[in-house]
């Protein structure tokens, strides 16, 4: 797995400057009659607006953060979009603005502008879903492997995971009379972790969406569309996967066996990445726990995160992990009719 890059040094509080007049403008010099009509959108990330125009529907725009990506990976993000859309698979890319690019830059931001689409999350509990994403997925992933990227990250599990705790442990986020539980889980959970990559053994990677989750699908009238490809990455076919999966072990060993048979319709797929989805849950946990104390100067996240600093949520955290060191001592997914 590739090395995952951290964001570039900026400000703590980079949307400062971003008032609705700046959105405005932006948008105009992009193109775009503007009606005023403008709505913030829930992102915490980078931040996204609903804007009207003087005619038509309504379009989306994204104003990338300060600081997290260079010009070259954005423009990766959606080269790799566009050439989805190219062929036919389902995702939201972005539109061509007034020069003909698709990345904008108005003072200090970077941003770009999609198509409204509406829809809802799929019902993963439906197998029928299920088959129908692992398809979409293998075309995805077979188009993903044709190219490599060479500004966009990759999964350097094990460092990240170093990196994400040395950054809780410095920044004195752990409170002090939880430090021993959370010292000694730590190493376990790392150990757990490099167990099960062994026993996946060196796997392929190629370009994924990296995130993808219920939340970033929108199904309506049996269509899906695919959006925000904003942490697509290098990685193992099975991070598109794995967070499609909820419930208990054998539901969620039959979910993937659903997800495998549509998907296997148009790729392959390597069995022995089912021993990776233990560890990119871990991994997950704690980079979410990092991310938020990283962002924790942007005024949006105290407003929107306040149990973030509180001790109950550390303490819900040791528990969390603590079964989730129990889930990466179990075996992998069992697949219908494998024993």
């Amino acid at each position: 797995m590739q090395n995952e890059s951290s964001d570039i040094t900026a400000s703590p509080h980079p949307y400062d400057t971003l008032q609705p007049d700046t959105i405005l403008d932006a948008m105009e010099e992009a193109g775009f009659p503007v009606s005023g009509r403008l709505f913030a959108l829930n992102s915490y990330e980078n931040r996204v607006y609903q804007i009207g125009l003087d005619e038509g529907s309504p379009v989306i725009a994204k104003f990338y953060r300060p600081g997290r990506w260079s010009d070259a990976a954005i423009r990766e993000e959606h080269e790799f979009t566009l050439d989805l859309q190219a062929a036919d698979i389902p995702v939201v890319a972005p539109l061509a603005l007034r020069n003909g690019d698709s990345l904008g830059r108005h003072g200090d931001f970077r941003f770009a502008v999609f198509p409204q689409r509406g829809g809802q999350a799929p019902d993963t509990s439906v197998t029928d879903t299920l088959y129908r994403l692992g398809q979409w997925l293998g075309q995805i992933h077979n188009l993903g492997a044709t190219k490599t990227f060479a500004h966009r990250p990759g999964f350097d599990l094990i460092r990240g995971l170093e990196e994400h705790n040395a950054l809780l442990i410095n920044g004195g986020w752990i409170p002090d009379d939880l430090r021993p539980a959370w010292d000694s889980l730590i190493p376990d959970l790392i150990e757990g972790c490099q167990r099960r990559m062994e026993d996946a053994g060196d796997v392929n990677t190629l370009r994924i969406h990296g995130d993808c989750h219920a939340g970033n699908i929108l199904c309506r009238d049996e269509a899906m569309l695919f959006v925000d490809l904003d942490d697509c990455r290098t990685g193992p076919a099975v991070q598109d996967m794995w967070l499609l999966l909820n419930g208990e072990a054998n539901e969620r060993g039959s979910q993937l066996g659903e997800l495998l048979e549509g998907y296997e319709t148009f790729r392959d797929f390597d069995r022995r990445e089912r021993h990776l989805i233990e560890p990119l849950r871990c991994y997950r946990q704690i980079a979410h726990c990092a991310w938020l104390a990283r962002r924790w100067e942007d005024p949006a996240f105290p407003r929107f995160f306040p149990w973030f600093a509180q001790p109950r949520f550390w303490s819900d955290q040791i528990l969390s992990l603590r079964e989730q060191l129990s889930a990466l001592q179990e075996p992998a997914l069992t697949l219908p009719g494998q024993f």
